[in-house]
């Protein structure tokens, strides 16, 4: 079989051959591939060398909003390296324009001193990266197996009907979220919320159009912990107070008490 390239100016069919492999039941299945081999398109596509080499941006010439890259500069502070930084830099980016819009990524390239090429390269890379644009809101609703086992299924089709006529709204399903401890549950704007309920889907649509806290009830933050300070600071938060440092229960308290258990 031969997986030779294509000739400059000849058309290739959506697939030219069929790799043949073996199946888990050990019968030999059909595998479409394109002609030069792989099953991705335009693998075999030159890269065009009459394009002018990447460049930096010019920050002259590249107005970036100051909130932008102040939060930029701070993510890149927190690196040895600068790229490091790229991933929270492009999610900051996304929050301005709701999406890594060509200006977006000019922007944070000329903040970060790389290439845009560079940043595209990991925008399209990850899913909460989004290249194209897209509703402002996001609802990710996790459907890997125990939130799947507690109904997330029909909560993911319950959200996806009560977003129908939002266009300000993009749900998702997503393969794991990270907190099984609450399934089923879902990520709002980066916001877990959960154990939710097919009548909350209506709910999230209700608060994101109201500008409300989502469900705020049912958000992670507000659970209880066996950390005695992340409760206070969970109460504090949900109370929408700050009580000063003073106030704070003494952690160390009866450590030095002879009386006190080691």
């Amino acid at each position: 079989m031969s997986f030779g390239r294509a000739k400059p100016g000849q058309a290739r069919p959506e697939v030219e051959q069929r790799g043949q492999h073996a199946g888990l039941d050990g019968r030999s299945t059909s595998v479409p591939r394109f002609g030069h081999g792989s099953r991705v398109p335009g693998w075999d596509e030159a890269a065009d060398l009459t394009k002018d080499p990447a460049v930096i941006p010019d920050p002259a010439l590249t107005p970036v909003p100051g909130g932008l890259r102040a939060d930029v500069e701070a993510a890149m502070a927190r690196y040895p390296d600068r790229r490091s930084a790229t991933i929270p830099a492009l999610y900051r980016a996304q929050e301005e324009y709701g999406w890594c819009s060509p200006e977006a990524i000019e922007q944070v390239a000329c903040v970060m001193r790389l290439t845009p090429a560079y940043l595209i390269s990991v925008a399209t890379f990850y899913d909460m990266l989004e290249t194209h644009p897209k509703p402002r809101n996001d609802v990710f609703v996790c459907t890997n197996i125990s939130c799947s086992l507690r109904g997330a299924d029909e909560f993911y089709e319950a959200m996806i009907a009560a977003a129908t006529e939002d266009p300000d709204v993009s749900v998702r399903s997503f393969e794991c979220l990270g907190a099984c401890d609450i399934a089923p549950m879902a990520s709002v704007n980066g916001e877990y919320v959960g154990p939710l309920e097919l009548e909350d889907a209506g709910r999230i649509i209700e608060d994101l159009r109201a500008g409300r806290p989502v469900l705020e009830a049912k958000q992670l933050r507000h659970r209880r912990s066996v950390d005695p300070g992340a409760n206070l600071q969970a109460a504090r938060s949900a109370a929408g107070q700050a009580r000063p440092e003073a106030e704070l229960p003494d952690q160390n308290a009866g450590r030095d008490d002879p009386r006190s258990t080691p």
